[in-house]
């Protein structure tokens, strides 16, 4: 698509995407998918659902249960067959009511003929995002201009093979870029998640914060306090602990409660990773430990309990994790706990260190990782917290970094990316498009290749 082409296709998304849109007769009652819902030249959308059953297209792809994916799915969903994890399929059946018949969950790492695709293989690969999300690799002909948009591929009926990588949302690393999917191969479109495309958002690594948040918890619990300095602060004094007679040294709660918020599905990680620091059970209300339950983590499942007396972690929606609301929660309980513990874990409670550049050159920006180190020291206790309460905003994200989506971008071969986040106005649009023509002017001075990191996990 050329870009004058490319600009219209985009004034076109915009308009379908009118948020005063309502469904009638005259509208043939269901919005437009936009272009880049539904790939090129194939006859396969993703995470479209709001958009009901779009022209031409015969599979529908969902890259992971999180609610603004799967807009309008439920049990009325007749549009098609649906394709995800098998995790997300579980999920998708348990939380939404699907009916089974029109759910495939596919393996992941494989490459799957998409049926009735004319040919289209696809490979799931671990999003490092949320349980059961996935990336989805695409390989095959063009044989259909599927969906609503007017701007059509001249390639379709070609015997030309085509690669599209979709992202959905995803916390990029550098195994990704070295699957042996996508490794060393032409990639046409990668359909990327612009969440965070700022350079204000360089929030450190997902290893980082999960270690240092049950590394925090632990040294409170057992007195040692926030920093050195704070030894004998009165952080140290707020939680008492006996030592298990069998395991002499590791802390056993007593009247301290850790409370770990939430979204419906994500942030697990985290809280494993306290209740094993604390060596305690983690205890939530029957409808999380059913969405719990869906995902294939015998681990998470091992801890978890009914009873929340036995729980020194409790996981709850991100909501309570304030004053107010928490208060209440502990208040449920009847005095069992006196003292609380609460962490917030979401990148937008990321603040970026004073003199950040907004326009950083990318040579500087691969010279500079952030956060070399992250530890507990580096988690303070937010606005609102009192000797009882004590409250921790955690720069944790399951979505990539500004830092990531470089590293990430510089690592593929591709010929065009399409943005799927912050693209509802022109001015956001043209603020992404402006750091893609960057990322794509330096990777012509680069030699081929993955961009040097520091483990697999993260660059």
């Amino acid at each position: 698509m050329s870009s004058h082409k490319e600009n219209n296709a985009w004034k076109e998304a915009e308009n379908v995407e009118d948020r005063s849109f309502r469904a009638t007769k005259a509208n043939g009652g269901r919005r437009k998918a936009p272009f880049y819902k539904v790939l090129q030249g194939m006859p396969i959308a993703v995470d479209a659902f709001r958009y009901g059953e779009i022209p031409d297209v015969t599979s529908y792809f969902l890259t992971h249960a999180h609610s603004d994916h799967y807009t309008n799915l439920s049990s009325t969903w007749k549009a098609g067959p649906i394709y995800c994890s098998e995790g997300t399929a579980n999920l998708i059946i348990h939380m939404l009511s699907v009916d089974p018949k029109w759910v495939h969950p596919l393996p992941m790492n494989v490459p799957t003929l998409v049926p009735r695709s004319g040919g289209v293989t696809v490979t799931l690969i671990d999003a490092n995002h949320c349980p059961g999300s996935a990336l989805f690799f695409f390989e095959g002909p063009q044989t259909v201009n599927a969906g609503d948009s007017t701007y059509k591929s001249s390639y379709v009926g070609s015997d030309r093979i085509f690669r599209y990588l979709h992202c959905g949302d995803f916390r990029a690393s550098p195994e990704h870029t070295l699957h042996q999917a996508v490794k060393g191969k032409r990639i046409d479109i990668i359909y990327l998640d612009t969440t965070y495309l700022n350079p204000r958002y360089l929030f450190p690594a997902q290893a980082q914060v999960i270690s240092a948040c049950a590394e925090l918890a632990k040294r409170l619990v057992s007195g040692q306090g926030l920093a050195p300095e704070d030894d004998k602060g009165s952080v140290s004094n707020w939680f008492t602990f006996i030592p298990k007679p069998e395991a002499k040294g590791d802390p056993k709660l007593t009247n301290t409660l850790i409370v770990v918020g939430t979204y419906s599905i994500g942030k697990e990680r985290i809280v494993k990773a306290i209740a094993k620091a604390l060596c305690t059970k983690i205890y939530c209300d029957s409808r999380k430990a059913a969405i719990l339950r869906c995902q294939s983590d015998p681990e998470l499942h091992g801890m978890l309990t009914t009873d929340p007396f036995s729980a020194n972690v409790h996981l709850v929606p991100l909501g309570v994790v304030t004053s107010d609301r928490l208060k209440e929660y502990i208040g449920r309980w009847k005095g069992h706990w006196t003292k609380a513990i609460a962490f917030r874990p979401t990148g937008w409670t990321y603040s970026p260190p004073a003199g950040t550049s907004t326009t950083p050159s990318i040579a500087s920006i691969l010279a500079n990782p952030p956060h070399r180190e992250f530890t507990y020291a580096h988690l303070r206790p937010a606005r609102g917290s009192t000797p009882n309460a004590q409250f921790f905003g955690v720069p944790y994200s399951e979505h990539s970094s500004f830092f990531e989506l470089t590293c990430f971008a510089l690592s593929l071969d591709w010929a065009r990316i399409v943005a799927t986040v912050n693209v509802e106005s022109s001015a956001s649009r043209a603020k992404i498009s402006g750091w893609i023509a960057r990322w794509e002017a330096e990777r012509r001075k680069r030699p081929p290749g993955v961009v040097p990191y520091r483990t697999l996990e993260y660059w």
